[in-house]
């Protein structure tokens, strides 16, 4: 989650970063906040991420002007799992914005696939699609077409034509999901740059 992801670069511990994204999105529920999220005004990415920098910076104003601890239950912090769950993060030291910018494209990215998958599947080529899937974003090279034709029961030129085919498919509904994210269409390859830059491609 993209806004997890930032909070648990700007605070010290896992249940805290845990807690605060779990009250921002309540807050934007309850103030109807993202009523105000229109591509008019920008990126939704953006608009997310100030939102939620304008509410860390208040919760750690509100919790400063308080007495350290003042009426708060102190929470007993399960270290063996957060350490485990810290195991998992990749090891850089990027700016929390940076590591929202990875996250955010990383999710659009999975929702990208899914709705592909989910094409392909009603399409009664869910078999294609786990062989083919690689030819998405990684190395084409990589992809053993003779071995996917005789799998699939199709010629080698068929596999290549079938793995094309997903890859146009999969770049249109890219371009759809960042068009939904920004003010205009002009807007979408400057967009799609910048998701490709956050992920070091």
């Amino acid at each position: 989650m993209p806004l997890y992801a930032f909070a648990r670069r700007r605070v010290s511990g896992i249940q805290e970063a845990q807690d605060l994204t779990q009250e921002f999105f309540l807050k934007l529920l309850e103030k109807n906040s993202l009523a105000a999220a229109s591509p008019e005004r920008g990126r939704f990415r953006s608009f997310l991420l100030t939102s939620l920098k304008h509410f860390l910076a208040n919760e750690w104003d509100r919790a400063n002007a308080q007495k350290r601890g003042g009426g708060r239950k102190r929470m007993s912090l399960d270290w063996e799992t957060g350490e485990s769950r810290l195991s998992l993060e990749p090891a850089h030291s990027d700016t929390p914005e940076r590591e929202f910018e990875r996250q955010w494209a990383l999710a659009l990215l999975d929702v990208v696939v899914s709705r592909l998958q989910n094409e392909v599947t009603t399409a009664g080529k869910s078999r294609h699609f786990e062989l083919l899937k690689e030819t998405l974003t990684g190395s084409r090279a990589a992809i053993d077409y003779a071995a996917v034709a005789v799998e699939l029961a199709i010629s080698e030129d068929a596999a290549r034509q079938a793995a094309s085919r997903l890859r146009k498919r999969y770049r249109e509904l890219l371009r759809e999901e960042v068009a939904a994210t920004v003010e205009s269409d002009s807007d979408v390859e400057d967009e799609i740059g910048r998701l490709l830059a956050a992920l070091g491609t």
